[in-house]
């Protein structure tokens, strides 16, 4: 029998149980380590333009600020800083104009988000409904948010004027007299709540409006099959489903109701607007911080009240996330 002998490239399979042989190094060895560091160093470089961007414009303000307010500076002398400690800290919680502020930014968010809440969520409910022009409805809703505060600030100042204001004379056209709304400790508090409504109802109405298109069809015919009517079913279905958007739009009011600063300073303007009035009836904390540091010129006292601004909000997110603890375990 004739036997052919292999030849010298012919491929010969190892043993059995023998170790196989290292791979050579080379061409392929090198793509295969550029491809685990490729696949390793990606998502990194994704995401570092947004830490990137965060840090110098977010992250390295905050530290700074937190700086200066340990250290006496004054506008006219930024190179010269003197460190004070916790002095700056002890300055505003011993002043009562700055709990005039405190006092007057708790009330004018309470004022302008529970009112606006509920609004946004009663015509969200109403264009969940399949109107006509329904899409014409939702841009006209988020219109007073695509104005200006600026302008919007204006023209309620218009409105709220004492003297030849709109609102005025329609009071007096119907016989209910003349408010000087300015000048009141709470009929300014309500003017400047009425601008923040304007402006952010139709803001939050999308965002309800979205979580009302997500919750399941098959809920609502369940409990009309059950005889619930559309009220009902707003109670038992659709605010159960909107919890966590509820609270989620609480949060985000209470922190805009802690940065209002267009709104109080452009309701009379001047420098009776700048000091948030003649009894500092409507001066909220942001405007506070504006005649510390740039009235004023006392850096350290305003970036001190930042800091506060900074610690009530997360004393505020606190207490909402604790709440929204026990409302999902009540839920369960």
């Amino acid at each position: 029998m004739a036997t052919s002998t292999p030849t010298r490239d012919a491929h010969v399979p190892p043993p059995r149980g023998a170790a196989a042989p290292p791979p050579a190094a080379g061409r392929g060895s090198w793509r295969s380590r550029l491809w685990r560091f490729d696949d390793k160093a990606s998502p990194y470089a994704y995401i570092a333009p947004f830490f990137l961007v965060f840090g110098a414009f977010g992250l390295f303000p905050l530290v700074y600020t937190g700086w200066i307010a340990l250290h006496r500076v004054e506008m006219t002398g930024l190179d010269q800083m003197e460190w004070v400690g916790w002095a700056n800290f002890g300055t505003i919680l011993h002043d009562s104009e700055f709990w005039t502020a405190v006092g007057n930014t708790f009330a004018i968010g309470v004022i302008s988000t529970v009112p606006q809440l509920l609004m946004a969520l009663g015509l969200a409910h109403l264009l969940n409904y399949r109107l006509r022009a329904s899409t014409f409805f939702r841009t006209l809703i988020l219109t007073p948010y695509a104005t200006s505060v600026a302008s919007a600030a204006l023209v309620f100042a218009l409105v709220f004027r004492a003297d030849g204001g709109i609102l005025n004379w329609l009071l007096h056209f119907i016989g209910l007299g003349h408010t000087n709304w300015a000048n009141g400790h709470w009929t300014s508090k309500i003017a400047i709540s009425a601008i923040v409504i304007w402006r952010w109802t139709g803001y939050n109405t999308l965002i309800y409006l979205a979580a009302m298109q997500a919750v399941p069809t098959d809920l609502y015919e369940a409990a009309s099959i059950d005889g619930a009517n559309r009220w009902q079913q707003f109670r038992k279905v659709t605010i159960p489903s909107l919890r966590p958007t509820i609270l989620f739009t609480i949060v985000i009011s209470t922190i805009g109701s802690m940065q209002l600063f267009g709104e109080p300073l452009l309701l009379e303007g001047g420098t009776v607007g700048a000091t948030g009035g003649n009894e500092n009836q409507y001066e909220t904390l942001s405007v506070y911080l504006y005649n510390y540091g740039w009235k004023l010129g006392h850096l350290g006292p305003a970036a001190a009240v930042a800091w506060a601004m900074l610690a009530l909000l997360l004393i505020i997110a606190g207490i909402n996330l604790l709440v929204g603890r026990l409302v999902r375990k009540s839920a369960a």
